[in-house]
């Protein structure tokens, strides 16, 4: 259990409410290197494991020579397909588990370059690392599909679920005036998480301790459960602190099943950390996609079909969609509409989430394709969107619990001056620099779900606030320090956060950008029902020093209970504390409703993802939205690009934390950047290697390829999509930021670039 301790005043009282911009809690311990991350926790009697990977990426294992290999120095075992760990396969992200299939996380079935299929266990890192070299395999290789122009791919499955239509699309886009019509393609993409993936394990009996850094600590104990057929309680989770997840460690993997399993063979704590070439290929990134847009409209750029297709790749062993139509139906008006998704099997391990996923190449798409529609219609990019704006969600009919899309155009656009922009492409320059500026608008959906908290009056006036839940940077440390300190009518400094363990309170999955809304809700309840419950003592307890002063009510502020009159009685919560003689006061509460609080509710709260409720469930459509404003300078003669500044404005309901939600939305902007100008996954096409597996080659922004960001709130509290008003953060940044760019780059030089990354070569 990670404990927060008060370090100094944080803030005054004003500061230390909902809507105060404090800096995050866990700042200076990770910036002086007291922050403990999962791979740091001090474990005795360690032993390390170290991953061996398949060179090929189709066909199987014939042969598997691990003699070198075990009588290399201080090796302790050699995990191979051919040992039985005894596991079974564990539920799905949503519950769903086959009955009794047996788990067997490395095989001889070859499905991808990079694949787990043996692992060394020794006393060192180094001796580890050499005798995993030192493991000989040999393989019959099978012809590889290695990526979605392989000419051996064949055709796309199509995912009838994902599809979405209503009118007649195809009719009214051959009856248009006006008819715009691109394929537009993103790669693959890699999380690149600072601090590698991994976990360290421990038995003691049949209970089971993991350190590993987790977006989801009571989901990724469910798994490790399952898979050894254990009670959920008997496996605990710590992950204080992580180091950028961006979706890639809300689950276990196929790494965390061989060292927990080693851990249990040999009677001794197991290290496992994945190494960073390996991290390209021992879980999946974004999806390539690829997906055409066609657009009609009448002269006035007014929109009257849309039809869509699109195919992200997938896994030959699983399927996982980056789909290509999520953002489609959403975001204007249209009275005609089409859209379908399918997925091209390759050999690939299976994508994983990435920051909003599906939504992020399906806006790329769209918002491309709008400039391109503004273009042969004449018609300001901005006033286009605003001719075609959604009064209401077009797909589900339902009115929006809040959209300030317009908003965001008008204030975005004056902050960055788009009146002055020029309409023609390569009409904008600073001598040698062609300068161009582009607009593109992005949204992510309000996924709603159920959190626990506790709330700990202490005999001193302090206060702990304990969840399951995560901190992997968004601030929930702070603003749940925040939420109690205003409940409770305490200053900040006076509240201690724990988080990060799943023996706490249950939590959901920081990921969908749901964690804040659910988890401030469980804070805010708990805190409520602790507040009441100390009044009702000050009020009743016949040791309180209130009980015989005829009040009725009392006023909780400043750290104090008082009568609310002039020179009435007031006492410090710890002054009352002692009063009545209590070491604590202790209230626990959830946001499930009152008919689902029974066990198994909690379970399928906690560790599934079955009971989140979408952006569409209920009377309301729920959406954060945002709207990106772009300026490039593209070198005449190089033809290289930069990003000058950038402008954007956000709907993201009521901010909580005014300095946490722009340090999110700048992050997201600033992968936004990476994909649009220099993220590419690149698979050697004759055996399927990820060739560029390492940050030297896979290029990611940096301090130098970052402009001047500025970001504008325009939301206003949204009751609908969570209890404090708040709407997801986190995710939104990035959608829209990939076709601002290239919709800045054809007007800087009229040249239109529909797939990423955008580089020097496809604009000569």
């Amino acid at each position: 259990m990670t404990i927060m301790e008060p370090r100094g005043k944080r803030g005054d009282a004003s500061d230390g409410t909902i809507g105060g911009r404090l800096s995050r809690f866990d700042g200076k311990l990770k910036i002086t290197g007291g922050a403990t991350y999962a791979l740091e926790q001090p474990v005795e009697g360690l032993a390390y494991a170290v991953l061996v990977q398949s060179r090929i990426a189709a066909g199987r294992i014939t042969g598997i020579d691990i003699g070198k290999a075990q009588g290399a120095p201080g090796v302790l075992m050699v995990v191979t397909p051919d040992v039985d760990l005894g596991l079974t396969v564990a539920s799905d992200w949503y519950g769903n588990r086959p009955d009794n299939q047996p788990f067997r996380p490395l095989s001889r079935e070859i499905t991808f370059n990079g694949q787990a299929v043996a692992a060394v266990v020794a006393e060192t890192l180094e001796q580890a690392t050499e005798a995993a070299r030192l493991v000989e395999i040999s393989y019959d290789a099978g012809a590889a599909i290695v990526d979605l122009d392989d000419p051996n791919a064949g055709e796309a499955k199509p995912l009838d679920a994902l599809s979405v239509r209503w009118g007649d699309a195809e009719t009214a886009l051959a009856e248009a005036a006006v008819r715009v019509e691109g394929q537009y393609r993103t790669p693959r993409e890699y999380h690149v998480a600072i601090e590698p993936h991994g976990l360290t394990a421990k038995w003691e009996g049949d209970q089971l301790t993991v350190w590993e850094p987790s977006q989801w600590t009571h989901g990724m104990a469910r798994t490790y459960a399952e898979w050894y057929g254990l009670p959920v309680e008997n496996v605990r989770i710590v992950s204080p602190f992580i180091g950028g997840g961006f979706g890639s460690k809300a689950t276990a993997y196929t790494y965390g099943a061989v060292a927990t399993a080693a851990a249990r063979m040999l009677g001794r704590p197991v290290k496992l950390a994945v190494a960073r070439s390996q991290s390209f290929t021992a879980f999946g990134g974004r999806a390539a996609t690829r997906q055409t847009i066609a657009l009609g409209a009448d002269a006035d750029g007014k929109l009257q079909s849309i039809v869509q297709s699109g195919v992200s790749e997938t896994a030959t062993y699983a399927d996982f969609p980056e789909q290509t139509n999520a953002a489609t139906p959403l975001m204007y008006a249209v009275e005609n509409f089409s859209a379908k998704h399918g997925l091209v099997a390759v050999n690939t391990v299976v994508p994983g989430a990435l920051r909003a996923p599906g939504k992020n190449p399906s806006t790329f798409g769209l918002e491309c394709a709008m400039d391109e529609l503004a273009y042969a219609t004449g018609v300001d990019p901005v006033e286009l969107r605003l001719r075609n704006y959604a009064e209401r969600d077009p797909q589900s009919g339902k009115p929006w619990s809040t959209r300030r899309l317009r908003e965001a155009l008008a204030q975005g656009g004056e902050a960055f001056g788009w009146p002055r922009r020029s309409f023609a492409p390569r009409s904008m320059r600073d001598g040698r620099r062609l300068i161009g500026w582009g607009v593109a608008c992005g949204t992510f959906p309000v996924l709603r779900a159920s959190s626990e908290a506790l709330i700990r009056i202490l005999a001193d006036g302090t206060v702990d606030v304990v969840s399951g839940a995560i901190d992997m940077g968004q601030g929930t440390y702070t603003i749940l320090a925040q939420t109690a300190a205003e409940v409770l009518g305490i200053p900040v400094d006076q509240v201690n956060v724990h988080l990060g363990d799943s023996s706490l309170p249950g939590a959901t999955v920081a990921g969908g950008s749901m964690l804040a809304g659910a988890i401030t809700g469980a804070v805010h309840k708990a805190a409520s029902a602790a507040r009441d419950e100390l009044v009702q003592l000050a009020l009743n307890d016949g040791a309180s020093p209130f009980r015989d002063t005829g009040a009725n009510t009392l006023v909780v502020a400043e750290g104090r209970l008082s009568i609310p009159r002039d020179g009435g009685l007031s006492l410090s919560i710890a002054e009352l504390m002692t009063a009545l003689g209590r070491d604590n006061l202790e209230v626990r509460r959830n946001t499930l409703p009152e008919g689902e609080q029974g066990p198994e509710s909690h379970r399928k709260a906690w560790t599934t993802m079955g009971s989140i409720q979408g952006p569409t469930a209920g009377e309301y459509s729920m959406y954060s939205w945002c709207a990106h404003f772009v300026e490039v300078q593209v070198d005449e003669d190089f033809g290289t690009v930069r990003v000058a500044r950038v402008v954007s404005a956000f709907d993201c309901g009521r901010i909580y934390n005014p300095k946490l939600a722009e340090s999110q939305w700048r992050g997201g902007i600033i992968m936004g950047i990476g994909q649009a100008l220099l993220e590419e996954g690149i698979v050697d096409r004759r055996n399927g290697r990820v060739m560029n597996n390492n940050l030297g080659d896979y290029l990611v922004a940096t301090n130098a390829d970052i402009p001047p960001i500025e970001v504008i709130s325009v939301g206003i509290p949204d009751a609908h999509a969570s209890v404090l008003g708040g709407k997801g953060v986190g995710e939104v940044g990035i959608v829209g930021v990939a076709p601002a760019i290239a919709n800045a780059v054809f007007h800087a030089t009229g040249k239109r670039v529909r797939d990423l990354p955008i580089t020097l070569e496809k604009l000569l």
